[in-house]
């Protein structure tokens, strides 16, 4: 049995709220326990400046962690702003608040600022964090952990009920959290969702310790924690889906003048960019150059629920691309820093194609040996680049600021540098 299985079985954990099938009020033995209730009850929702600063001053007095959560509603508004923040400490007790109510959350941030933060997969939630003046210095990532420490699932759904013995309901995952009110059902879900995540936490820590692997993770959490905002993606209409099948020039310059309109409505309208135009309908018309409106009717995606007025737009954006001249077409492909696709590799540098194979080979034994992902061990990209243009010597001191100029951590360095360094020769 691992420290976190151990942990798991520790009653002390076990918090009220739950509903154990047996008649004794114990749960069968191996089977987890479906959690129903936070243990405090659901708090109310905070949505205003009063409130809010008595959830500030009892997070500022609480011990101990901080769990964080935040709920976005992807898939119905423009951007990824966060529509409710969750939150548990020791001695603070669970706070749900609306930050469409509460837009500054910065004092918040800072009366918690210097404490840990427990988010599961960080990089999702920091972000609208962020925007609402809630940045942390120290985290702990409990997806992440559970991925260094080897575990095969690790929603927070998967983590809690292998580590801590609880089922938690996931049903309201992907609802609209912009909805107000929130109705009670989804209140109880996102405040279940902060209610063990400390408690997960600690039996990760512990079971990374076991394995050797705590200073690796602390690592990554501090990388994670420091890395600046990133930077706004060029030409995010490449990324439009069924791109691949969009070939010449001036096609390209539909999607972009479609996606640019459709994006353009969307913020505007804050909903989804999906909601507003499909985009497999933007390449029904790329590949088609409709003539008219009539014709781009006619096309999937542009149907008979659709008005007049709004077909008349979409048909303008296209008629844009058509008149553009041909030195203001976009290029056939974005240009990309680093290697090219590895499948063209065997053509163009057959070395590099040897070594690329050897090093994937080399960093997948590695990757076996400590029990993780691959792309936890090291990023695929970093593989690919040092590959690609090795050091002029290779030896352990190169390959190894290689690595750690392509923003590798130093237990990664550690681990894969050997194994690099044979592939590489």
């Amino acid at each position: 049995m691992t420290d976190a299985q151990e942990t798991a079985a520790d009653s002390s954990l076990r918090t009220t709220g739950g509903a154990p099938p047996a008649d004794d009020g114990l749960a069968p033995e191996g089977l987890p326990i479906p959690l129903l209730e936070p243990r405090d009850g659901i708090p109310p929702v905070i949505a205003d400046e009063e409130s809010l600063a008595t959830v500030v001053a009892a997070f500022a007095a609480g011990t101990g962690p901080v769990a964080v959560d935040a709920e976005r509603a992807s898939g119905y508004r423009y951007g990824q702003r966060a529509y409710l923040v969750q939150l548990r400490r020791e001695g603070a007790g669970s706070a749900l608040i609306d930050p469409v109510a509460c837009p500054d959350l910065s004092g918040l941030g800072e009366a918690i600022g210097d404490t840990e933060w427990v988010l599961h997969a960080a990089t999702q939630d920091l972000p609208c964090l962020r925007e609402i003046g809630m940045i942390p210095s120290r985290i702990f990532d409990t997806e992440l952990a559970g991925r260094l420490a080897g575990f095969p699932r690790v929603g927070l759904g998967a983590m809690v009920e292998s580590v801590l013995g609880y089922v938690l309901e996931k049903g309201h995952s992907a609802v609209d959290w912009s909805t107000r009110p929130l109705p009670e059902p989804w209140l109880r879900y996102a405040a279940l969702d902060v209610e063990l995540l400390v408690d997960l936490r600690d039996a990760l820590e512990k079971e990374l310790d076991r394995q050797g692997k705590l200073e690796w993770a602390r690592e990554e959490f501090d990388s994670i924690a420091s890395a600046p905002p990133a930077p706004p993606r060029k030409d995010p209409w490449r990324r439009t889906s069924g791109m691949h099948k969009v070939r010449r020039r001036r096609q390209m310059a539909v999607v972009r003048e479609l996606w640019t309109a459709r994006d353009k409505v969307a913020q505007r309208r804050d909903v989804s960019p999906g909601k507003v135009l499909s985009d497999g309908a933007i390449v029904e018309a790329a590949l088609a150059l409709p003539p008219n409106v009539h014709a781009l009717a006619a096309l999937t995606g542009f149907g008979h629920r659709m008005g007049r007025r709004q077909l008349e737009q979409w048909q303008a954006a296209v008629d844009r691309a058509k008149a553009l001249a041909d030195s203001e077409l976009p290029q056939p492909g974005q240009a990309v820093s680093g290697p090219p696709p590895p499948r063209s590799w065997a053509d163009r540098d057959p070395a590099a194609a040897a070594r690329l194979s050897a090093a994937r080979a080399a960093v997948s034994a590695v990757a076996e040996q400590v029990n993780m992902p691959q792309e936890n061990l090291i990023t695929p990209d970093t593989v690919r680049r040092v590959c690609w243009e090795p050091p002029a010597q290779v030896d352990a001191e190169s390959v190894s600021a290689a690595l750690s100029a392509h923003g590798a951590r130093q237990w990664q360095i550690s681990l894969v540098t050997p194994a690099l360094v044979a592939a590489l020769a």
